[in-house]
């Protein structure tokens, strides 16, 4: 039985149409960097809650995504093709960045 979202075309949060069927999208890595990105972008309080629209700051909780990013930078290191390399190596830099401003 098909669900209300697949009936009108829209697929439920996080799932992407493939063969007609709402699925969970492909597994990556660049798919990875972006989850704990995102993680790590709402820790600093710069996406809000989907639930409640606020935005909170838990910073003890964003230097540990960050940390679990570097964490796997050094583990990869050799074995991420460029694109790979350079995705986390930008989403590092950024987030780094923004843990800095946000500790003002």
């Amino acid at each position: 039985m098909e669900k209300k979202e697949e009936a009108c075309g829209a697929c439920p949060e996080g799932q992407v149409r493939r063969d007609g069927r709402c699925v969970m999208p492909e597994v990556t890595f660049a798919a990875l960097i972006m989850s704990l990105n995102t993680a790590a972008l709402f820790h600093l309080g710069e996406i809000a809650d989907p639930t409640s629209g606020a935005k909170n700051k838990d910073l003890m909780l964003a230097k540990h995504t960050i940390d679990t990013l570097s964490m796997l930078e050094e583990k990869t290191r050799g074995n991420l093709g460029e694109e790979e390399r350079e995705l986390l190596r930008n989403v590092l830099y950024e987030l780094k960045i923004r843990f800095v401003k946000g500790k003002d």
